[in-house]
This record gives C-alpha cells, structure tokens and sequence, in this order.
C-alpha cells in the first residue's frame, strides 16, 4: 500500500540550530515517537528499533536509515526500511527542507512511503491518521528540543 504525507513546521530556532539537531541521533531518539534505539552506523546512516501501535496491530520495527541529497542547512532526503516480523514492513523516504522564517526555521517535509503485510489490511485511513499523529508528535517533542535554553 502507498502513502504519501507532506507538512510544515515553523521551529523557534535559527537554521543552524535546527540543521544541527536534525543530525543529531540523541536528539533524534528522543523526539521519534516509540524509537527505542537510535545509533549512527555510519556518516549518513543510521540503525533503529522503534516500537509502533497501529490500530489492533503492535510490532517493534528494527531498520536502516540511509541521508543522502545533503545540502547543509537548507535540507536533505531520508530514505528508509523496516521490518516487523508479521506486523509487515515499510520503506520509503521524505524530503526534509529548511526555511528561514518569522521567528525561526520553517521546516516543511514530503514523505513517500510502501507499507505491506498486516499493516497494510488495516486501510489507508487508519495507516495515515496514525502516521499523521506520530509526526505531529515528533514535530512537537523536536521543537521543544531546538528551543533556546533559559539561562
């Protein structure tokens, strides 16, 4: 089953913040709804396990994450597979570009993905509320995380 999804977030960080986060796997791990483990495997990948409730569907995903397109700070393209045992699969990517903006960064992303197995069954209205909640979650978690500290 295909999806598509696309957003914009307005974050309350200069670009170079924003940009240095977007790169940073800790600040990452912390911000992906469910991630369990987050972990550079090399100058642009990446291994993760997270964990991803869909309807009556409960599985640990473990997968790759591949940036590639890097155009420092302006943006870069994520591309990525999981898998989740009988739960399915899901792979894709999503263009992530950087703004500057009123008050901060404006981050807007496009994402492209193929999802099979049970999760699939499920119908693509369930899949794309879910996903559509886990980056409204993730895009909440990561702009508390790009805020500037109070001294």
């Amino acid at each position: 089953m295909a999806m598509t999804m696309s957003g914009e977030f307005t974050l309350p960080a200069d670009k170079a913040t924003v940009w240095a986060k977007l790169n940073d796997p800790d600040v990452l791990r912390a911000c992906i709804p469910g991630c369990q483990s987050l972990e550079r495997t090399g100058d642009n990948g990446f291994a993760a396990v997270a964990k991803v409730k869909v309807g009556p569907v409960s599985a640990t995903f473990k997968g790759k994450v591949t940036l590639s397109d890097i155009d420092p700070p302006n943006g870069y393209r994520i591309t990525g597979e999981g898998e989740g045992g009988v739960a399915g699969f899901a792979k894709g990517g999503a263009a992530v570009k950087l703004e500057d903006a009123e008050g901060g960064t404006k981050l807007t992303y496009d994402v492209e993905a193929q999802i099979g197995g049970k999760l699939a069954q499920l119908g693509g209205r369930l899949i794309n509320g879910v996903a559509k909640k886990m980056a409204d979650e993730f895009f909440a978690n990561f702009a508390k995380a790009v805020e500037p500290q109070a001294a």
